[in-house]
Order: C-alpha cells, then sequence, then structure tokens
C-alpha cells in the first residue's frame, strides 16, 4: 500500500490554492503537541541543518527601538519539504506597558510544488517551546551525565527550560534558578516542583548558582552591550553554558576562553556580530549546533572542557515544528479556513 504524500495529506482536508487555515493562539496552545514531539521534531530538523540539507539565510531585522527587534525568519527544509517564514518582535517593556507580551508574532507556511499558503498561524507558542527545546538537546548531547542544571530567568522562557531540562536530562537530581524579580522565581518553584519531582532550588545569586551548575542556560534580555552579570571567575573546568541570549547575560572573557564555542547558526551570529552585538568580536566558532547533534562535529572531548554553545533561534526549526502543528490542526478540525 502507497502512502499519501504530505501534499495530498493536505489536500485531502485543505482546498490547496483556494484557501488557507489560520490558527490562533489560542488554536496553537490547546492541539497541545507534546513536549516528547516537539523534541523530536526539533532533533530531526538540526540534524538536517547539521547534514548541511536546508536554506536559510541568517535572520534580517528592524529595530524601531534600541531594545527591540523585529526578525523575518525563512526557511526550507528539502527532505520533508516544508518552506515558510516566521515573523517575530520582541518587546520586553509590553508586559509592563500594555499588558502584552513581549514577544508576539505569526508563522506562515507554504506548498513547496506550488508555492500558495498553507497556514498562518500565531508562533508566540512554538516559539516558547522549541527554544528550551534546543537548548536541552544540545546540553544533553554535551554533558550526556549531568545532574544539576540552572536556568537564569524565570519568565516564560524559563518555566519551558526547566520542564525540557527535566524531560531530556534523564540523570538529572537538582535544578538551580534564579531571576531578578524574586516573585518569578518563586512562581516557576511553586509551579513545577509539585509537576517534575525534581529539586528546584531559588539561588541567593548569580556567583552562587553559576557555582552549583554543571549545566546552565539564560533567557533574559538581548543588548549589544554585554551586561555580563555572570563574571569569568565563576566558571570552572567542565561547565557548558548554554545562553539564549546572545552575548548578554555573560562575561565575554568566558566564550573567548572557552575551549569551544559553538553556535547554531554560524552566519546569523556573524550577522549580530556585524550590527555590534559582541562589541569584542565574535569568538572563534568550532562547530554548529546540528553538526554536533548530527555527529558530523564532536562535542565534549574531555571532562575539563568548558563550552560555551550559543543558540539565538532558527527558522529550520520553527517549520518543522509549525508543519507538525498544522497537520494536527487539519487532523482534528482545528482553526479557521480563510479564502485566498
Amino acid at each position: 500500500m502507497t502512502l499519501p504524500t504530505d501534499r495530498e495529506r493536505v489536500a485531502s482536508r485543505l482546498r490547496i490554492g483556494s484557501e488557507l487555515l489560520y490558527l490562533s493562539r489560542q488554536d496553537v496552545e490547546h492541539l497541545q503537541l507534546t513536549r516528547d514531539a516537539i523534541l523530536e521534531l526539533t532533533r530531526q530538523a538540526l540534524v538536517e541543518h547539521g547534514h548541511r540539507r536546508y536554506e536559510m539565510p541568517a535572520k534580517i531585522g528592524v529595530h524601531p527601538y534600541d531594545n527591540v527587534f523585529y526578525h523575518a525568519m525563512p526557511a526550507y527544509l528539502p527532505e520533508p519539504g516544508i518552506v515558510g517564514m516566521k515573523w517575530i518582535e520582541c518587546y520586553p517593556d509590553n508586559p509592563r506597558t500594555f499588558d502584552l507580551p513581549q514577544t508576539t508574532g505569526l508563522l506562515v507556511l507554504n506548498d513547496v510544488d506550488s508555492g500558495v499558503p498553507l497556514a498562518v498561524m500565531d508562533s508566540a507558542w512554538l516559539t516558547a517551546m522549541r527554544t528550551p527545546a534546543v537548548t536541552v538537546l544540545a546540553a544533553a548531547t554535551l554533558h550526556p551525565d549531568v545532574t544539576t542544571f540552572a536556568m537564569f530567568g524565570c519568565g516564560v522562557q524559563g518555566i519551558e527550560h526547566v520542564r525540557y531540562a527535566a524531560l531530556a536530562m534523564p540523570r538529572l537530581e537538582t535544578i538551580y534558578v534564579y531571576d531578578t524579580n524574586e516573585a518569578a522565581a518563586d512562581a516557576l518553584i511553586a509551579k513545577l516542583q509539585p509537576e517534575l519531582g525534581l529539586r528546584i532550588v531559588k539561588g541567593e545569586s548569580p556567583e552562587a548558582v553559576t557555582k552549583s551548575a554543571q549545566v546552565l542556560s539564560s533567557a533574559t534580555v538581548i543588548l549589544r552591550q554585554p551586561l555580563a552579570v555572570v563574571q569569568d571567575e565563576w566558571v570552572t573546568a567542565g561547565q557548558t553554558i548554554l545562553p539564549c541570549d546572545l552575548n548578554t547575560f555573560w562575561d565575554p572573557r568566558t566564550t573567548h576562553r572557552a575551549d569551544k564555542y559553538i553556535v547554531d547558526s554560524i552566519e546569523e551570529h556573524e550577522l549580530f556580530a556585524s550590527m555590534g552585538y559582541f562589541p569584542d568580536g565574535l569568538p572563534e566558532v568550532v562547530a554548529e549546533t546540528g553538526e554536533v547533534l548530527a555527529g558530523v562535529q564532536p562535542g565534549r572531548e574531555n571532562a575539563d572542557e568548558i563550552i560555551v554553545n550559543s543558540n539565538i533561534g532558527m527558522a529550520v526549526c520553527d517549520i518543522a515544528v509549525g508543519h507538525a502543528i498544522m497537520h494536527h490542526a487539519l487532523e482534528h478540525g482545528v482553526g479557521v479556513r480563510l479564502s485566498l
């Protein structure tokens, strides 16, 4: 029996070229694509990227304010036949000023054969899910025996990083969390401690947290000038550091002296460096995250290596997860059909 192609599956539920599927934030969230599924979809996308089976220009953007960005993120994955683009913006002051989310955006998916739009969906939930998936997949590969994990930033990204860490790191025993807003850290612990059954500890200070964990991640603000909250002298041999906030949170001296500096996309990091986000210069990159996951390049080669792995988000992961969300929605009759 011949299985239907991806296009045939879509065409059986959507009039391709005559209509598209619109999925609101509530639609996307209520579809309940599992974290296990998102981890696997993200892993597959990263492996494709590691084998150079993709087309994805560095994300271009505009910056109306100093702490604000809009990014256009197109990508194409030939093997699964997925093409699309995420248009995302980040306004850190939104929650306080307008009672709106910090990050909003849309993802558009197209039919590879004809180019017509297939779906438009809210991308906030998708972004919140795939970002920590990349972090923990890399962490589990670079530090497979990890028992202690630290998360700086206890907002939406911080919460999901802790959830995904518990899922992807089987030997994990203790998670340390820190936020300048103590209430956010308290809320994270109250929410996740009963859910995960792991020991979650609120850190007393960035220094104490840094000195307590083998693997550390940060999801704070993204600024051109480093804040260097975590000082270089606090970082010791054998630690794995996975920033989601470029060069903002960590002392640039650490990234420059690390035994390995790995990034999700060299091209995108070079673009950010050209925009002034690495005023001390971009450290020498030894590999991309997908290459390590695909086994194309080595990860950790000895226990004493300091490894910094900067992941700022790639559209190949967005379209892979979005594609699965679209199929899930079509199968369950979720969303609104809009005429083209």
